[in-house]
């Protein structure tokens, strides 16, 4: 039975359906006593002539009733007008686990959060004498709070066998509505003891439990199968791979608690659900220490740790830590850690090139890029004393945010511009400053100048390096602020405390291939190095500089008027974000706030070989960070680049497919990426870097030196060579359209010509 919108039921007037069940239709609905949004639930009529369907729906109304958990949909009211019975609960913001599943696997930390929320939920019922009797991904509502257990539908009293309870007036029935031998559930996520007709009980909901955790870990089924009969089997005799195999930087204890949640036997699973939160939250505790800050030495920093901000690229989420210090006694009293979320139906993708994340100066905001579910990549202001984030509206593609020294406004780059914006939810379309080609960051200083650098790895026709740019936030010309030497890349500047002067980062792209923080000034082009490290650096009111060391984020004692860095270093955090191909280490630094992403293992991957029904076949070489692998034409061999280690330079690969796993050689003495094999697999193009990437050319057997194919001011890379060997496909940046698709003839005279070149980067 569907109800039309504006329906009264009771005092109950109906909006819009918003979920159906087998055991009822849901709808929005206003209660118009108590001016408040609710849901209704509506038994549908195809069931309402059944009475073993009305007793149920009855039972469900008196369950729900006994449960007070937050972590357990409230019901308000219970009703019947004019044949139609319908219960009154709480109205729930967000998607179910289903949907969200839809999208992949949970980051891990969100695994252990909801599994937490879940298992202390279910205990709760449990000690109330309640199974749920179908916890499943759609009965699982993940909201700003948290998650809430819907549907306990098919709940059923924890009562003696040959107790009889009556829980209707209806005189023709006084046995238990759900006998043995009754299947009730959804046959997916079903014990045995269920698929067998048998009583259930608590550990009948943590067999339910466990395949839920095991497809949050893992965006698979536990079990499955083309036919309910062949999953019925499936349930009843395999054992799912354990989750680290799915996804191998996920901890072992993870599959013991799953291993055992998945029990054939009730008696070898764990015996309540408290036992499993226990065991998840063991988990989470080991993993909190794996971020937790290394213990401090004598000469403890002042504020430097008055607030940090930690986003996570796998945990996809935030923690602050915050030392406090006591009113009375100005002890420092230890962290607070809390997690920051990315808004609804985002993503934060801090291991991309459109990334970024900075505090106000105030350290009372926070702004960021995420990817929202129309894949736009926007910025994002998130108040620290608010639930909530914002977008702002026209910032489409937005990456490396930064503040205006009053907080007011930000400055940012997309789709080739420099531009600034109001830092608010009623922003007005932003202003156009500058065109850039490949942003490696910006920064705004008090008289209004803006620093930003704006090409990346590409050194201009002129053979001069790509230095630091000013422009006014007002507009106007754009001039140099540093003198970038031949093979120089700057970026990622930031300004010290006078306004004057400013930080930045040096890649000196060789030969040789070193990085280095360096300081310059508005008022000069005078250079004084101050750090050899490949990071970028900001200066921390408390007097330090911090910035990425090896893949840890430290803080070490700076004087900005003598430019001079102290010999004790901190470190702050064991693992900190950071993208190669920009050299960005993701953090930022207020008011004695300093924000970072905590690296994650996201950007592993597997090599693995698949058929065309989608069947997985085997698996190549051992997880690690591959990018752009190719297949000979033949089949026999893969070129993949390999980022064996994240803070050098990426190599190609060559793996053996017809020797098992794979067995790999060198292919190129990098840096190179971007491998192309020749029709006949004999070479390899790649692009490789001493300054520009050039496209050069390489013997797959492993002997001879690479041969320059194609060298020019601009950075370029390989797509792919045409069937017959004649032709080269490539793709390079100018300082005018951006990427371009050009082709370069392998065979006579070899003379390129663009293919296609817009305003647009192909």
């Amino acid at each position: 039975m569907t109800l039309s919108s504006g329906t009264r039921l009771g005092p109950y007037e109906l909006g819009a359906p918003i979920g159906a069940g087998g055991m009822g239709e849901v709808y929005r609905a206003k209660d118009t006593r108590l001016e408040r949004t609710v849901a209704v639930k509506v038994l549908p009529a195809h069931l309402s002539a059944s009475a073993e369907s009305r007793q149920r729906f009855e039972r469900e109304a008196k369950t729900i009733s006994q449960l007070s958990h937050p972590h357990i949909c409230a019901l308000y009211d219970v009703g019947n007008q004019d044949g139609v019975e319908f219960l009154v609960m709480e109205y729930l913001e967000g998607e179910t686990l289903s949907d969200r599943l839809l999208k992949g696997a949970l980051p891990f930390d969100q695994v252990l959060r909801y599994g937490i929320e879940i298992a202390d939920a279910l205990d709760k019922a449990h000690r109330q004498g309640i199974v749920h009797r179908d916890l499943k991904p759609g009965n699982v509502m993940l909201t700003k709070s948290g998650v809430k257990i819907l549907d306990f539908g098919l709940a059923k009293a924890l009562t003696p066998a040959s107790s009889t309870l009556d829980l209707t007036a209806l005189p023709t029935q006084a046995a238990p509505v759900t006998r043995e031998g009754t299947i009730l559930g959804t046959v997916q996520y079903m014990a045995p003891e269920q698929l067998e007709g048998k009583e259930a009980d608590a550990r009948t909901d943590i067999f339910a439990f466990g395949a839920v955790l095991y497809e949050m870990a893992t965006a698979r089924r536990a079990f499955s199968g083309a036919t309910q009969a062949s999953l019925i089997g499936s349930i009843l005799r395999d054992e799912p791979p354990p989750v680290s195999q799915i996804q191998p930087l996920s901890p072992r204890a993870l599959d013991r608690v799953v291993k055992t949640c998945l029990a054939k036997d009730p008696d070898e699973r764990w015996q309540t659900a408290r036992d499993v939160g226990l065991q998840l939250a063991g988990i989470q505790q080991d993993r909190s220490a794996t971020f937790a800050p290394a213990a401090a030495p004598r000469r403890t920093p002042r504020g430097i740790l008055a607030a940090a901000l930690v986003a996570s690229s796998l945990v996809i989420g935030m923690f602050i830590e915050r030392a406090v210090r006591s009113r009375s006694s100005q002890q420092t009293v230890g962290p607070v850690r809390s997690f920051l979320l990315p808004p609804p139906r985002a993503e934060f993708r801090f291991h991309d090139a459109n990334t970024g994340l900075a505090v106000s100066p105030d350290g009372k905001r926070i702004a960021f890029t995420a990817r929202d579910a129309d894949d736009r990549t926007l910025l994002w202001v998130r108040p620290l004393d608010s639930d909530e984030s914002f977008a702002i509206s026209g910032t489409d593609g937005a990456s490396f945010p930064f503040w205006a020294p009053d907080g007011k406004r930000l400055g940012f780059f997309s789709l080739g511009r420099l531009k600034t914006v109001e830092a608010s939810a009623s922003a007005t379309a932003p202003n156009d400053l500058a065109s850039v080609i490949e942003a490696r960051g910006g920064a705004w200083g008090s008289d209004g100048t803006i620093l930003f650098s704006p090409g990346g790895a590409i050194v201009a026709a002129s053979g001069r390096g790509r230095p630091i740019l000013r422009v006014s936030s007002s507009g106007g010309k754009v001039t140099e602020a540093t003198v970038a030497r031949q093979g120089e890349s700057h970026r990622f500047p930031s300004f010290l405390p006078d306004g004057r002067r400013f930080l930045y980062q040096a890649r000196i792209l060789g030969p040789p291939r070193r990085s280095a923080i360096l300081t310059g000034s508005l008022d000069s082009k005078e250079r004084r190095e101050i750090a050899a490290v490949d990071s970028d650096a900001v200066y921390a009111p408390s007097g330090y500089l911090v910035f990425r060391r090896g893949d840890a984020l430290v803080a070490v004692p700076f004087d900005p008027d003598r430019q001079e860095v102290g010999a004790e270093s901190i470190e702050l955090t064991k693992r900190i974000e950071y993208f190669p191909p920009t050299g960005k280490s993701i953090f930022s630094v207020g008011a004695n706030a300093l924000a970072y992403a905590a690296r994650s293992d996201a950007r592993l991957s597997r090599l693995a070989w698949f058929d065309r029904s989608g069947r997985e076949l085997g698996q190549i070489g051992p997880p690690g960070v591959y990018l752009g692998p190719r297949i000979s034409r033949d089949g026999r061999r893969l070129a993949v680049t390999v980022v064996e280690d994240l803070l050098v330079a990426p190599d190609v690969w060559i793996f053996d497919t017809t020797l098992g796993t794979g067995v790999r050689t060198k292919g190129t003495d990098g840096p190179d990426i971007d491998p192309v094999f020749s029709p006949d697999g004999e070479r390899i193009f790649s692009a490789g870097s001493l300054g520009v990437w050039n496209i050069f050319e390489t013997s797959t057997s492993g002997t001879g030196d690479p041969k320059p194919v194609l060298e020019s001011p601009f950075s370029k890379w390989p797509i792919d060579v045409s069937s017959d060997g004649r032709l080269l496909l490539y793709r390079e940046f100018s300082s005018s359209t951006r990427g371009d698709l050009k082709v370069l003839p392998l065979v006579g005279e070899r003379r390129p010509f663009t293919y296609l070149a817009s305003q647009f980067d192909e």
